[in-house]
């Protein structure tokens, strides 16, 4: 009996588990059954939500449930995969297509896009702009979104040529339809390497995560317009956005919609000056309005620009007083007051100690465009069409540098903010502003010499005071002692051989024509002090004392500023 029981117990046993183990699978497979495809959906799209680049949100949001077409830029799978793999998990609602071109030759450098040396009128064949790859156009016109990695450092020729690609995808793609109009289109660059400012512009910047990347939404009137320029300042930019020029960069680029003209008529423009520290500039300043006043289109009943409004505006610190307001105000200046700004790099009392003050003219933003010009310069022909040119545009100086005395300029307040930052960080190369603003925009737009032309003559010889200067000069720039400090009868940069270089007894004459059409309430910010003649007149004893050879000392002086002296307020020269 104890060995049936026991059998039968064993039995029940494995029936219990059989039925166990039945219910079980069927429980097991009832629940497969039921897979919840709405959680899975949900689940799937967390995931996909979760690869998302966090800077995709703030475009997709403009989009809605169309396809955004994505062009990738310099960007290699193999080192930026994760990116790569984060656009793909979008689709179908991103479509990517990667932007095919030649890199540029490694073999060319920085200066080879901004020689020393160029034919400007043409007569030489003198250098060119060496070749800078670009895609070919047709196969990237209808690009929502360009993504781009692009190099470190400030005059980097593959970084150049990168966010050249950018710009020129984003304004291909954003007038596919339409010539007068564009559709929005967004530039990301992603890594630690910033990208170009002077390409991508501040104000177009609609996110930012140091480190990580940049998101714009270009104004593309305004990228159009640079992209019109010559790469670099190997060509020369007046000339190249005139009607009819659709060659402007046939030879060493393919044709893109970017070349084409186009009418870009600004609104509010001004030409601006600066004085700070001194009255001494006071003169020239009124000259300066003079000589623009004198040549405006406008005033010559010039028809043919799209300028509505040309404003003469010039910025002034407390150091200039009510007497010499009064006449900048009388010779055509729009007065605005200003707090001067320290160099943080120059000595106390030097010369150059206050002038990042002209920083000051990117806080101007009530004008779309203005040309800067410093006090000592003097326009002898018509300026007006170089409001054409975009930020930055100027004349050479040396190698890859440019002249920062005239300059047209896009003032915006946060390139303001950036500039004041980076006067903190970056020592200027020549002590002042220019040597700053070089170091900002490395990639500018080169206008003519005769646009800011030196009055510096250094390939004198012995006796030889031959005076070159072209006959169609635009503007003079008056470097050493200026005219109003000196006698009209003669240029007094004669009287010390180490200014030799500076002399001119021509250029002389040109700054005291505009002198003579001044109205004669102008005439007396420009006399002579008693003290200023003092000092012209000890210069000129030490010349005859050492026998100058150019006899500037022997000179009868007949200025009849020297009958009247002025109480000017003249602290330094």
């Amino acid at each position: 009996m104890a060995s049936k029981s026991s059998s039968s117990s064993h039995l029940s046993k494995q029936k219990a588990f059989l039925i166990l183990s039945l219910f079980s699978i069927g429980l097991l497979l009832s629940l497969l059954s039921m897979k919840p495809k709405r959680v899975s959906n949900v689940t799937n799209k967390f995931e996909v939500d979760k690869r998302k680049p966090s800077w995709f949100e703030v475009i997709e949001k403009n989009y809605a449930s169309k396809r955004i077409n994505v062009g990738l830029v310099n960007v290699d799978t193999r080192v930026d995969g994760g990116l790569y793999e984060q656009l793909h998990a979008l689709h179908p609602q991103v479509e990517i297509v990667s932007v095919d071109f030649d890199h540029v030759d490694e073999s060319l450098k920085w200066k080879d896009f901004f020689p020393v040396w160029i034919d400007e009128d043409k007569k030489w064949g003198g250098p060119k702009c060496p070749d800078l790859p670009m895609p070919t156009w047709e196969e990237y016109r209808d690009l929502n979104v360009v993504v781009a990695t692009v190099p470190c450092g400030k005059r980097d020729v593959f970084k150049l040529q990168v966010n050249l690609v950018v710009a020129n995808l984003a304004v291909d793609s954003g007038w596919v339809n339409n010539l007068d109009a564009y559709e929005p289109v967004y530039v990301v660059f992603i890594g630690s390497c910033d990208p170009m400012m002077d390409i991508f512009k501040c104000d177009d910047l609609l996110l930012h995560q140091p480190g990580e990347y940049w998101v714009y939404k270009p104004d593309l009137f305004s990228l159009r317009n640079k992209m019109l320029m010559p790469v670099g300042s190997c060509q020369i930019a007046p000339g190249y956005a005139e009607t009819g020029k659709e060659e402007i960069r046939r030879g060493y680029m393919s044709q893109s919609p970017a070349t084409l003209n186009y009418n870009y008529t600004i609104s509010k423009l001004a030409y601006v000056t600066v004085l700070h520290s001194s009255e001494a500039y006071v003169c020239g300043a009124i000259a300066l309005a003079q000589s623009i006043l004198q040549h405006n289109n406008n005033n010559n009943n010039n028809n043919n620009n799209n300028y509505t409004k040309l404003d003469l505006l010039l910025l002034a610190d407390e150091s200039i007083g009510y007497k010499s307001i009064r006449g900048l105000k009388a010779a055509g200046w729009k007065i605005k007051r200003i707090k001067r700004i320290l160099n943080p790099y120059a000595q106390k009392g030097s010369y150059n100690e206050w002038n990042y003050s002209r920083l000051r003219i990117w806080q101007l933003t009530m004008y779309d465009k203005i040309i800067f010009l410093d006090a000592d310069l003097l326009v002898l022909k018509s300026i007006d069409g170089l409001f054409a040119y975009p930020q930055l545009s100027a004349s050479p100086n040396d190698f890859s540098l440019f002249k920062s005395g005239l300059m047209v300029i896009e003032p915006s307040t946060c390139m303001f903010e950036d500039l004041m930052k980076k006067s903190l960080e970056v020592k200027s190369y020549n002590g002042g502003d220019q040597g700053l603003v070089n170091e900002v925009f490395t990639w500018w737009h080169r206008l003519p010499t005769k646009v800011n032309y030196l009055k510096s003559f250094e390939e004198r010889e012995g006796n030889d005071v031959k005076e070159e200067i072209p006959e169609d000069l635009y503007v003079m720039h008056y470097l050493g002692l200026k005219p109003w400090m000196c006698y009209r009868d003669y240029d007094c940069n004669w009287d010390m051989n180490e200014l030799h270089v500076f002399a001119s007894d021509l250029a002389h004459h040109m700054w005291w024509q505009v002198y003579d059409a001044m109205p004669k309430e102008l005439k007396s910010y420009c006399g002579l002090t008693e003290k200023m003649d003092e000092r012209i007149v000890q210069r000129r004893r030490r010349a005859r004392s050492a026998n100058l050879s150019d006899g500037h000392w022997k000179i009868e002086v007949k200025d009849p500023r020297r009958t009247h002296y002025e109480d000017l307020n003249y602290s330094r020269e």
